[in-house]
């Protein structure tokens, strides 16, 4: 090869390239005096380019347009912002990526990617987790009534007998609840046999209607005045309305701590409470707010750990305190009331005094700050009064309120002041109320022989000594308006022995008196045979007494239960014994106890019936809501309620669930197993919260499905052709035959008519009756189609 030639190959290549040549003489260019080869993106000057977007090695799953000029790539900055990325605001319509400070741009053209690294703040911020509990469902109400009764029968050696029947009456629907409770008494002998006590004693009767949307209750009727920790409720004939969050217990109300931090590049991030793993999940690049926190009271360490693809991890400690006494930000709690007070409780049916009202206010100023406010006014008495909650860091909480009153044209102030701290291994409480001149509220009013305390201060203490038990302590100053004074201390020692067994030691005295009273108890329980309890104390005047009991809690699902006791000492020896057996229907106790000189026997019966959907049902007691499923009449229908099973229906197709809690998102289910194969049950499981104090007809539709499966055969009982087409004339439904000249129909009347089209063209009919009634599906046939 000569050297002109090698010369001219070497500029041809370079222009092949695009580059250009230069020719050094006669001699040819060495190889480490050649120019880089070119890039890719200097081989097209101009482009328009379409790539998958990349950011921070998170593929976004976006193909975006990109323009290449001179070198340099250019975006419009919409479709940076459209990812979630946030631009500095000066940013122009199109961003050259190169010339965007703290962004880094490479172009991968194997792949046709464009990979972008931006600073982590740039990227929108994610939330991990939720603060309710779960999903919220509305609650629901039914036309119904309740009755709840108590009837407690006892005879007393020396003092005579009486019967007590306490009872609620309940009426519920979709407008509310209206209730009335009393008390109906008879003496039935002994010496002190007197009118006085007998007849029917009204308690309370009260309308109240809660708003789940709104987070409101309306009551009318008697009630009790609602109150903050340094004020008084009293009972009122009336209406009130307040702020109810029981309604909706998926909200969290409290402050809960919130873990802030950036990612890089896609993570996942653990959060340890406490030295516990509470949760786990996967993160984008960018900042991220924890606040799948769990619902924690007190002090704690929490442990946030973020480990990138290659295993890289970093850890951060934060310690927290949370306290449910404070209200989320923004969040307010109030009730307000109206009324006359009531008078004689327990003792009159209808007594009611002077007109009162009431009013009370919480409000999240902060998460760190709760204030308050507390108002009252009768005819002749006013009071007003402003309080708070701070969070100290992580140190605890401060409250206080002060508040003044006049009554009868006396003032008078008072102060409380308290402090909180609560932590895994101990917890520190002090409160102090104090009252000056002639301080007054409501509970005064119209009762002349009440006064208030003058002053009243507790602290307690509790510490955890891991292995050594638990170890309590307890303050308590009273100062009474006549200015006696209590002060009495209590200690308390527990520890937990071996299989569940545990040791409890207490003892407490009034400091002013050199005695103490000193009480020690060993339980050792038995598995589901019962718990046995041996104690033994002594009074402040030197008096001792050894007890010995041993009882068996009633089952849940039902059965027996029993309670034995026996005590001697110092005194007379006391016997006690009694049993409970738990019916559906019914809770039946009957028991003894006392001394050999006076014995008292004793009777229960309690329980509730239940009207709703035209039927009466007997179950235990209920207080709460509760909930009767249906299934259309079908009976021995197996009912589960949260994957437990708790009965089947009745002849009538029901079942009385009495375990409900209001409000909360309940799971009920039914078993179809046990229905006809000609019942079809669409749905098998529902979710439902019921309103407090009702009750719901939870309807599961069950349809009878009006089948069955023919044969079809020719004249010469040959099964017709599989495919033929079959039309079904009084309904209209469209089928083919099956194998075996098999066909399956349904929605089928008393007489019935087939049409057939065979494959060569040719039509045929069958008409056959069917019993409607039946509860299989039959197998007709064969059929001859004609």
């Amino acid at each position: 090869m000569s050297q002109d030639w090698a010369r001219s190959f070497q500029c041809s290549l370079w222009a092949v390239c695009g580059t250009w040549c230069l020719a050094i003489g006669s001699e040819p260019a060495r190889a480490d005096d050649l120019p880089p080869p070119p890039s890719g993106m200097e081989a097209v000057a101009d482009a328009q380019l379409f790539l998958e977007l990349v950011v921070n090695q998170m593929n976004t799953g976006r193909v975006v347009a990109v323009a290449q000029r001179n070198g340099q790539l250019f975006m419009p900055a919409s479709a940076l912002r459209d990812t979630g990325m946030k631009l500095p605001q000066d940013s122009p319509a199109e961003v050259g990526l190169d010339s965007l400070p703290g962004l880094r741009s490479e172009y991968d053209s194997a792949a046709q990617r464009l990979l972008l690294e931006v600073p982590p703040d740039w990227l929108p911020e994610q939330f991990i987790g939720r603060r309710d509990a779960y999903p919220r469902t509305q609650a629901l109400s039914s036309f119904g009534a309740l009755f709840n009764y108590d009837l407690y029968l006892n005879d007393t050696d020396d003092a005579g007998s009486y019967l007590a029947a306490w009872n609620e009456v309940r009426l519920f629907d979709s407008w509310g609840t209206l209730s009335n409770t009393g008390q109906y008494r008879q003496t039935l002998s002994g010496d002190s046999l007197s009118t006085l006590d007998n007849g029917y004693l009204r308690y309370d009767t009260t309308w109240r209607y809660s708003d789940d949307e709104r987070l409101l209750t309306y009551e009318a009727g008697d009630l009790v005045s609602g109150a903050l920790p340094w004020s008084n409720s009293v009972r009122l004939g009336g209406v009130q309305l307040s702020r109810d969050f029981g309604v909706r217990p998926d909200l969290v109300t409290y402050p809960l701590p919130q873990f802030a931090g950036e990612a890089a590049v896609p993570s996942s991030v653990d959060l340890f409470i406490n030295g516990y793993k509470s949760s786990s999940a996967e993160l984008q690049p960018g900042p991220y707010t924890l606040t799948n926190v769990p619902f924690i009271n007190g002090a704690g360490e929490a442990v946030v750990v973020t480990t990138d693809a290659l295993g890289r991890q970093v850890s951060t400690t934060v310690p927290f305190y949370v306290t449910s006494s404070l209200l989320q930000k923004g969040l307010s709690d109030f009730s307000v009331a109206a009324g006359t007070l009531r008078q004689d409780y327990g003792l009159r049916d209808f007594s009611y005094g002077p007109g009162v009202s009431s009013g009370s206010l919480r409000y999240g100023l902060s998460d760190n700050l709760t204030l308050e406010s507390h108002a009252e006014a009768s005819d002749s008495l006013t009071l007003g009064g402003l309080g708070g909650n701070l969070r100290l860091g992580n140190f605890g909480v401060l409250n206080t309120a002060l508040s003044q009153s006049r009554f009868d044209g006396d003032t008078g102030q008072q102060v409380s002041l308290g402090y909180q701290y609560n932590s895994q291994r101990w917890s520190f409480s002090w409160q102090r109320l104090q009252r000056r001149d002639q301080y007054a509220d409501l509970t005064v009013v119209d009762s002349p022989f009440t006064s208030l305390s003058k002053r009243s201060e507790q602290a307690t203490l509790s510490v955890s000594l891991d292995t050594w038990g638990s170890l309590g302590a307890g303050y308590f100053d009273v100062r009474a308006a006549d200015d006696s004074r209590t002060r009495l201390l209590n200690l308390t020692w527990s520890k937990p022995l071996w299989h569940n067994s545990s040791f409890y030691l207490s003892a407490n005295r009034e400091i002013g008196d050199s005695n103490w009273a000193v009480q020690a108890q060993l339980v050792i329980p038995f598995d589901l045979r019962g718990s046995l309890a041996i104690s033994s104390e002594r009074n402040k005047n030197g008096q001792s007494q050894q007890r010995v009991n041993y009882s068996r809690s009633v089952p849940t699902e039902g059965g027996f239960g029993y309670n034995l006791g026996y005590a001697t000492g110092d005194g007379p020896d006391y016997r006690q014994a009694d049993l409970t057996w738990r019916l559906q229907s019914v809770q039946l106790q009957a028991g003894v106890y006392g001394t050999s000189d006076a014995q008292t026997r004793w009777a229960d019966a309690s329980g509730s019936l239940v009207w709703m959907d035209k039927q009466v049902f007997a179950a235990n007691r209920i207080d709460d809501a509760f909930v009767v499923v249906s299934t259309d009449g079908y009976a021995d229908i197996p009912v589960r309620y949260e994957n437990q099973l708790v009965g089947q229906t009745d002849k009538n197709g029901h079942l009385l669930v009495p375990w409900s809690s209001a409000y909360y998102r309940g799971k009920y289910e039914i078993d179809p197993l046990n229905l006809p194969a000609n019942v079809r049950s669409p749905n098998v499981e529902q979710r439902i919260a019921v309103r407090r104090g009702s009750g719901y007809l939870l309807e599961f539709p069950l349809s009878r499905v009006v089948a069955a499966s023919i044969v079809l055969v020719d004249a010469q009982q040959h099964e017709l052709a599989l495919g033929s087409g079959v039309v079904h004339e009084q309904s209209g439904t469209q089928t083919v035959v099956g194998w075996d000249g098999l066909v399956y129909l349904e929605n089928l009347q008393a007489q019935n008519t087939l049409r057939v089209t065979l494959a060569d063209g040719k039509t045929c009919a069958v008409q056959f009756a069917l019993d409607l009634n039946q509860d299989q599906i039959p197998l007709l046939g064969p059929l001859v189609c004609q």
